[in-house]
């Protein structure tokens, strides 16, 4: 934090304080529970510390909203994550069930995979899931979505790069 200028610091706290209140109603409009709402409104001022560009703002209100916007998809994405995850839990023996632990960490797993796979191009993301979940082959895959072969094994390649970076560059 002391990287950040001073005067960066002070217009930041000033419109903390002067836009929290209007942006925790604002969220709590969205998720429907305040305790949500409050650490929605935390994120969005801990982006804004991150991104140290609150001297460039001009509209804090619809730059905060604009954030909070994109970690409301986030949470409500993350959200069906976990639904999905848990009726998957539904059909397997208790006795695999994971620990409370593992369980979040293959969640935030799911969820980082889950932005990547978003920002892969169409047809990249569905070769990917053609060949990971339903186990076909490069030349089936490039059969089933009118391309060559060639052009899915480099489209395959892209897919596992990302997921390398993913892997390790985010430790």
């Amino acid at each position: 934090m002391s990287s950040i200028p001073r005067a960066d610091l002070s217009r930041l706290s000033l419109m903390y304080h002067e836009h929290l209140p209007w942006l925790r109603g604002w969220l709590n409009s969205r998720v429907g529970c305040r305790e949500r709402a409050a650490d929605l409104a935390q994120d969005t001022f801990v982006r804004l510390l991150k991104n140290r560009s609150s001297a460039l703002i001009q509209e804090p209100r619809a730059y905060l909203s604009s954030v909070a916007r994109g970690l409301v998809i986030d949470h409500y994405r993350r959200r069906a994550l976990e639904e999905a995850y848990l009726q998957s839990l539904a059909h397997i023996p208790e006795r695999e069930i994971p620990s409370d632990e593992e369980r979040l960490i293959i969640l935030d797993t799911l969820e980082r995979l889950d932005r990547l796979l978003d920002q892969l191009a169409p047809r990249v993301r569905e070769a990917f899931l053609l060949a990971q979940l339903d186990g076909l082959t490069c030349p089936q895959i490039a059969t089933q979505l009118g391309v060559s072969t060639s052009t899915i094994e480099r489209d395959l390649a892209k897919a596992l790069a990302a997921c390398y970076r993913l892997r390790y560059n985010d430790e």
